[in-house]
């Protein structure tokens, strides 16, 4: 595939304060429900060394009309519903992958 056809997602969540154990906790458990679907290449979680309580989701589709997809999908639903009782506020922002390059240290 092509970095011109990956498309990411990435989050921004503000979790309560004294919630981000059991934040990442259950992000962990649930990891899953989002590797599992088919049009996903992968995710991580963050969390902010420059602001207190807050993390950064990112995950890459084969493309987006896959991902909607599943953003609208029941698992998705349920998915979000676990993480919602840490979240005080959060964002999303989508984009395409231009150009992509291994560095040195990943390629040993």
């Amino acid at each position: 595939m092509s970095d011109q056809q990956v498309f990411r997602v990435t989050l921004r969540m503000q979790v309560h304060p004294g919630k981000g154990a059991d934040f990442e906790r259950v992000w962990h458990d649930s990891a899953d429900t989002i590797t599992g679907q088919s049009a996903n290449l992968g995710q991580w979680l963050s969390k902010s060394l420059d602001e207190e309580d807050v993390y950064h989701i990112v995950s890459d589709w084969t493309d987006e009309e896959r991902f909607r997809e599943y953003e609208l999908s029941p698992e998705h639903l349920e998915h979000r519903g676990r993480l919602h009782p840490f979240r005080s506020a959060g964002t999303m922002t989508t984009m395409r992958v231009v150009h992509h390059f291994t560095g040195a240290a990943a390629r040993a």
